[in-house]
Protein backbone atom coordinates (compact mmCIF):
# COMPACT_ATOMS: atom_id res chain seq x y z
CA UNK A 1 0.00 0.00 0.00
CA UNK A 2 1.21 3.62 -0.59
CA UNK A 3 -0.73 5.44 2.17
CA UNK A 4 1.08 4.48 5.09
CA UNK A 5 3.27 1.23 6.84
CA UNK A 6 0.24 -0.26 8.32
CA UNK A 7 -1.41 -2.59 6.51
CA UNK A 8 -5.32 -2.33 6.03
CA UNK A 9 -7.69 -5.29 7.39
CA UNK A 10 -9.87 -6.72 4.79
CA UNK A 11 -12.87 -4.96 5.74
CA UNK A 12 -10.60 -1.74 5.91
CA UNK A 13 -9.95 -2.52 2.49
CA UNK A 14 -13.20 -3.15 1.69
CA UNK A 15 -14.70 0.11 2.55
CA UNK A 16 -11.57 1.71 0.81
CA UNK A 17 -12.70 -0.01 -2.28
CA UNK A 18 -16.74 1.50 -1.76
CA UNK A 19 -14.93 4.95 -1.81
CA UNK A 20 -13.22 4.18 -4.62
CA UNK A 21 -15.72 3.04 -6.65
CA UNK A 22 -18.31 5.73 -5.86
CA UNK A 23 -16.27 8.23 -6.54
CA UNK A 24 -15.40 7.13 -9.85
CA UNK A 25 -18.90 5.85 -10.79
CA UNK A 26 -20.56 9.21 -9.39
CA UNK A 27 -18.07 11.79 -9.21
CA UNK A 28 -17.98 12.28 -5.36
CA UNK A 29 -17.54 10.48 -2.64
CA UNK A 30 -20.18 8.31 -0.82
CA UNK A 31 -21.96 9.56 3.34
CA UNK A 32 -21.79 7.35 6.28
CA UNK A 33 -25.21 5.89 5.64
CA UNK A 34 -24.71 4.84 1.92
CA UNK A 35 -21.39 3.32 3.10
CA UNK A 36 -22.73 1.23 5.19
CA UNK A 37 -25.86 -0.27 3.03
CA UNK A 38 -22.96 -0.97 0.46
CA UNK A 39 -21.46 -3.06 3.46
CA UNK A 40 -24.39 -3.94 4.96
CA UNK A 41 -23.38 -1.95 8.57
CA UNK A 42 -26.61 -1.09 10.17
CA UNK A 43 -25.18 1.98 12.30
CA UNK A 44 -23.13 4.92 10.87
CA UNK A 45 -21.08 4.51 14.26
CA UNK A 46 -19.73 1.53 12.90
CA UNK A 47 -19.14 3.05 9.53
CA UNK A 48 -17.23 5.99 11.36
CA UNK A 49 -14.60 3.07 13.40
CA UNK A 50 -13.65 1.70 10.27
CA UNK A 51 -12.91 5.31 8.95
CA UNK A 52 -11.22 6.19 11.81
CA UNK A 53 -8.84 3.30 10.36
CA UNK A 54 -8.29 4.00 7.46
CA UNK A 55 -7.50 7.95 8.37
CA UNK A 56 -5.30 6.53 11.66
CA UNK A 57 -3.44 4.57 8.90
CA UNK A 58 -2.61 7.45 6.49
CA UNK A 59 -5.22 6.55 3.77
CA UNK A 60 -8.25 9.23 3.94
CA UNK A 61 -8.64 12.43 5.46
CA UNK A 62 -12.19 13.32 6.62
CA UNK A 63 -14.25 16.81 6.67
CA UNK A 64 -16.86 16.14 9.09
CA UNK A 65 -18.46 19.36 8.37
CA UNK A 66 -19.85 18.12 4.91
CA UNK A 67 -21.80 14.66 4.46
CA UNK A 68 -19.09 13.69 1.86
CA UNK A 69 -16.32 14.82 3.16
CA UNK A 70 -14.01 12.14 2.70
CA UNK A 71 -10.73 12.65 0.54
CA UNK A 72 -8.48 9.39 -0.29
CA UNK A 73 -5.10 10.81 -0.01
CA UNK A 74 -3.58 8.19 -2.21
CA UNK A 75 -5.12 7.08 -5.84
CA UNK A 76 -3.05 4.23 -6.01
CA UNK A 77 -4.56 2.57 -2.60
CA UNK A 78 -7.61 2.83 -3.92
CA UNK A 79 -6.32 1.00 -6.93
CA UNK A 80 -5.12 -1.64 -4.67
CA UNK A 81 -7.57 -1.91 -2.41
CA UNK A 82 -10.11 -2.51 -5.75
CA UNK A 83 -7.78 -5.54 -6.68
CA UNK A 84 -7.43 -7.13 -3.13
CA UNK A 85 -11.78 -7.30 -3.44
CA UNK A 86 -11.22 -8.89 -7.06
CA UNK A 87 -10.42 -12.93 -7.40
CA UNK A 88 -8.87 -11.90 -11.03
CA UNK A 89 -7.60 -9.30 -12.14
CA UNK A 90 -7.36 -8.95 -16.14
CA UNK A 91 -4.65 -6.16 -17.76
CA UNK A 92 -6.77 -3.21 -18.39
CA UNK A 93 -6.31 -1.04 -21.87
CA UNK A 94 -5.61 2.73 -21.66
CA UNK A 95 -7.80 5.17 -23.33
CA UNK A 96 -5.88 9.07 -23.95
CA UNK A 97 -8.69 11.35 -22.98
CA UNK A 98 -8.94 15.08 -24.43
CA UNK A 99 -8.45 17.87 -22.04
CA UNK A 100 -10.22 20.74 -23.01
CA UNK A 101 -8.97 24.33 -22.26
CA UNK A 102 -11.36 27.05 -23.20
CA UNK A 103 -14.43 26.39 -25.33
CA UNK A 104 -15.89 28.72 -27.84
CA UNK A 105 -19.85 29.07 -28.20
CA UNK A 106 -21.06 27.37 -31.85
CA UNK A 107 -17.68 25.03 -31.70
CA UNK A 108 -17.62 21.55 -31.41
CA UNK A 109 -16.82 20.55 -27.96
CA UNK A 110 -14.13 18.42 -29.29
CA UNK A 111 -12.82 20.72 -31.87
CA UNK A 112 -8.87 20.91 -32.03
CA UNK A 113 -8.68 24.22 -31.22
CA UNK A 114 -10.28 23.35 -27.88
CA UNK A 115 -8.04 20.42 -26.43
CA UNK A 116 -5.04 21.72 -24.57
CA UNK A 117 -3.73 17.93 -24.64
CA UNK A 118 -4.16 14.62 -23.36
CA UNK A 119 -5.01 12.14 -20.47
CA UNK A 120 -3.72 8.57 -20.31
CA UNK A 121 -6.26 6.97 -18.31
CA UNK A 122 -7.86 3.02 -17.57
CA UNK A 123 -10.78 2.29 -20.30
CA UNK A 124 -13.11 1.50 -17.51
CA UNK A 125 -13.22 5.02 -16.40
CA UNK A 126 -14.45 5.74 -20.03
CA UNK A 127 -17.19 3.04 -20.83
CA UNK A 128 -18.93 4.73 -23.30
CA UNK A 129 -19.52 7.57 -24.96
CA UNK A 130 -17.16 10.57 -26.05
CA UNK A 131 -15.12 11.78 -23.11
CA UNK A 132 -13.27 14.72 -22.39
CA UNK A 133 -11.74 15.97 -18.72
CA UNK A 134 -11.20 19.37 -17.33
CA UNK A 135 -9.17 20.84 -14.73
CA UNK A 136 -11.53 22.30 -12.27
CA UNK A 137 -10.83 26.02 -10.38
CA UNK A 138 -11.97 27.23 -7.54
CA UNK A 139 -13.59 25.40 -4.81
CA UNK A 140 -17.72 25.89 -5.95
CA UNK A 141 -18.08 22.19 -5.38
CA UNK A 142 -16.11 21.36 -2.88
CA UNK A 143 -18.96 19.63 -0.74
CA UNK A 144 -19.41 16.69 -3.72
CA UNK A 145 -15.84 16.13 -3.65
CA UNK A 146 -14.71 18.36 -6.60
CA UNK A 147 -11.85 20.22 -5.46
CA UNK A 148 -9.65 23.39 -6.95
CA UNK A 149 -7.13 21.40 -9.72
CA UNK A 150 -9.04 18.05 -9.75
CA UNK A 151 -9.36 16.88 -13.21
CA UNK A 152 -13.64 15.82 -13.86
CA UNK A 153 -14.41 13.22 -16.76
CA UNK A 154 -17.24 14.05 -18.47
CA UNK A 155 -19.46 12.49 -20.57
CA UNK A 156 -20.44 14.49 -23.75
CA UNK A 157 -24.02 14.93 -24.06
CA UNK A 158 -26.50 17.90 -24.91
CA UNK A 159 -29.20 17.14 -21.70
CA UNK A 160 -28.93 16.61 -18.40
CA UNK A 161 -31.39 14.66 -15.85
CA UNK A 162 -32.34 16.89 -12.21
CA UNK A 163 -29.19 16.91 -10.05
CA UNK A 164 -26.87 15.54 -12.85
CA UNK A 165 -23.35 17.78 -11.70
CA UNK A 166 -23.06 19.01 -15.30
CA UNK A 167 -20.04 21.09 -17.36
CA UNK A 168 -21.72 24.14 -18.69
CA UNK A 169 -21.13 26.71 -21.20
CA UNK A 170 -22.61 30.23 -20.11
CA UNK A 171 -21.86 33.10 -22.08
CA UNK A 172 -18.42 31.93 -22.99
CA UNK A 173 -16.94 30.49 -19.81
CA UNK A 174 -17.48 26.34 -18.58
CA UNK A 175 -18.69 26.01 -15.48
CA UNK A 176 -18.77 22.93 -13.14
CA UNK A 177 -22.32 22.95 -11.55
CA UNK A 178 -25.11 20.63 -10.46
CA UNK A 179 -28.16 20.71 -12.98
CA UNK A 180 -31.44 21.51 -11.19
CA UNK A 181 -34.67 22.39 -13.32
CA UNK A 182 -36.93 25.02 -11.49
CA UNK A 183 -40.25 25.67 -13.57
CA UNK A 184 -38.85 28.02 -16.53
CA UNK A 185 -35.59 28.27 -15.28
CA UNK A 186 -32.36 26.25 -15.05
CA UNK A 187 -30.46 26.57 -12.05
CA UNK A 188 -26.76 25.78 -12.00
CA UNK A 189 -25.87 25.00 -8.38
CA UNK A 190 -22.65 24.97 -6.57
CA UNK A 191 -22.10 22.43 -3.45
CA UNK A 192 -20.69 25.49 -1.33
CA UNK A 193 -22.64 27.28 0.50
CA UNK A 194 -20.54 29.97 -0.17
CA UNK A 195 -21.61 30.74 -3.62
CA UNK A 196 -25.21 31.46 -4.86
CA UNK A 197 -27.06 29.31 -7.69
CA UNK A 198 -26.67 30.96 -11.40
CA UNK A 199 -30.31 31.14 -12.76
CA UNK A 200 -30.97 31.42 -16.53
CA UNK A 201 -34.58 30.97 -18.21
CA UNK A 202 -35.20 27.86 -19.99
CA UNK A 203 -34.22 28.10 -23.48
CA UNK A 204 -31.63 31.21 -23.09
CA UNK A 205 -28.73 30.77 -25.89
CA UNK A 206 -26.34 31.98 -23.52
CA UNK A 207 -26.26 28.24 -21.71
CA UNK A 208 -25.44 24.75 -23.01
CA UNK A 209 -25.08 21.62 -21.47
CA UNK A 210 -21.53 20.21 -22.63
CA UNK A 211 -22.04 16.52 -20.45
CA UNK A 212 -21.93 14.78 -17.24
CA UNK A 213 -19.33 14.40 -15.00
CA UNK A 214 -18.89 10.75 -14.40
CA UNK A 215 -15.46 10.54 -12.30
CA UNK A 216 -13.16 12.72 -10.64
CA UNK A 217 -9.22 12.34 -10.76
CA UNK A 218 -7.21 13.98 -8.37
CA UNK A 219 -3.03 13.96 -7.45
CA UNK A 220 -2.05 14.87 -4.21
CA UNK A 221 0.44 18.54 -4.37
Amino acid sequence: MVGGERPLTERQRHVLAVIGARISEEGRPPTLREIGQELGIASTNGVRDHLQALIDKGYIQRDERSARGIRVLHAGDVAEAAVAETPVVQPRAVSHVPVLGRVAAGRPVLAEQNIDGHLAVDSSIIREGNVFALCVQGDSMRDAGILDGDYVFVRQQSTAQPRDIVVALLDEETTVKRFVPAGDAIRLEAENPAYPAIVVRRGDPRLAILGKVAAVLRTIR
